[in-house]
């Protein structure tokens, strides 16, 4: 059966069965794979045919939760890593060299700013940030040396977003690579690929997994440019564990179910937030408040699992707020079944300076809210006795 729809493609992409006829996809649980003979080994280390070798380098059921993913990206091939952190510091050091510089958004991961700024400048790699609300900017930030242009939307926490569409055009224009992180969005809700990228990220450990229980990531793209990660990773080692690959596998088969009540969840807290008096200000995509409410419709979906919202009363009004929760859980993690409050400043985002924190709307007392699964009537009433008992 051709064209098969996403929630088909995630249920039924599966490893070839084995001898014993599994309905469920076992776990394979060996380091390494024995060869037919001599020649099998030889034909294998040189590429000439495809099997596994050694975990590092690919396991049946990396090979699961690869395929899944490209189809659902519309990627050709794919590589995955131990966390979101090692694919998104995988995706740029496979291709950037001595020399190299990068065109960032200021509005992305904490990590992956510390990558940028105390970790490539030891290689002689450079960055520059730009303004996600100037694009009118990008342009004239490439320089001669520059590789790839790196972002992610919406980003993480301030909800922010970039015309995908235009930067894709841009990339093209000056020969550059486009690195989307993928994160918050998910496949179900965003193609990157589809505007132009050429290499998607994914922190799995996220919507991906979407019980808090498995850390990983992966890389997508052409065939092409994940020979190329496949190379750096497969000698750095970076694998994803065998057990952790089917856990993700088996999450992205109730993956379109769970998003599309994170989004409902989420929706329905943004708007009543937008009307409730302890708040200043309520960020969600889907909002027609957002100021890029028109670009989500266009490239997204619907609006993800993420709510922000400005409380008043500043820092020490933030801090109140998270003593006050009673049922959401006070965590720096995202995409779980349960509601999860962050407080970004004084965690994901506390190692940069304030005034890099204020310059991509990481205000002293901004919450991001991960919404769950649970009824909306009970997330809606654990946010509001927290703000009314913080007060």
């Amino acid at each position: 059966m051709k064209n098969k729809k996403f929630e088909t493609e995630a249920i039924r992409t599966q490893t070839p069965h084995t001898q014993y006829n599994e309905h469920s996809t076992p776990i394979f649980m060996t380091s390494s794979f024995v060869f037919d003979d001599a020649e099998h080994a030889r034909a294998l280390f040189a590429d000439e045919i495809q099997g596994n070798i050694y975990t590092r380098f690919s396991n049946p059921n990396n090979t699961e939760f690869i395929e899944k993913i490209c189809k659902m990206e519309g990627a050709e091939d794919g590589f995955a890593v131990a966390s979101g952190m090692s694919a998104v510091f995988t995706s740029m050091a496979s291709f950037l060299k001595t020399g190299d510089h990068v065109l960032v958004s200021k509005s992305v991961f904490g990590s992956t700013i510390q990558i940028l700024t105390n970790i490539f400048p030891r290689w002689g790699i450079t960055h520059t940030f730009a303004d996600i609300s100037k694009p009118e900017t990008w342009e004239g930030l490439i320089k001669e040396n520059t590789k790839m242009i790196m972002v992610e939307t919406p980003s993480n926490p301030a909800l922010d977003l970039i015309d995908l569409e235009w930067l894709g055009k841009l990339a093209q224009k000056y020969n550059l690579l486009l690195d989307v992180d993928n994160c918050f969005a998910t496949p179900y809700l965003q193609n990157p690929i589809k505007w132009g990228a050429h290499v998607v990220t994914h922190s799995a450990t996220k919507y991906i997994d979407g019980q808090g229980r498995a850390i990983g990531g992966i890389i997508v793209g052409t065939k092409e440019l994940i020979k190329e990660v496949r190379f750096f990773a497969r000698h750095t080692g970076p694998a994803l564990s065998p057990f952790n690959s089917w856990i993700l596998s088996k999450s992205l088969e109730t993956l379109a179910l769970r998003m599309d009540r994170h989004c409902e969840n989420a929706l329905k807290l943004a708007q009543y937030l937008e009307k409730h008096s302890e708040v200043e200000w309520v960020k969600y995509p889907f909002l027609p408040s957002h100021p890029q409410f028109e670009l989500a419709k266009k490239q997204m979906k619907a609006g993800g699992g993420i709510v922000t919202f400005l409380v008043k009363g500043g820092l020490e009004r933030g801090r109140r707020f998270l003593n006050a929760t009673e049922m959401a859980s006070h965590s720096a993690n995202l995409g779980d079944s349960r509601t999860i409050v962050t407080h970004s400043a004084s965690t994901t985002h506390s190692k940069l300076s304030e005034e890099d924190r204020q310059s991509v709307g990481i205000l002293p007392g901004l919450i991001r809210v991960s919404v769950g699964l649970e009824h909306i009537d009970d997330i809606i009433a654990e946010i509001n006795q927290a703000l009314l008992n913080s007060k």
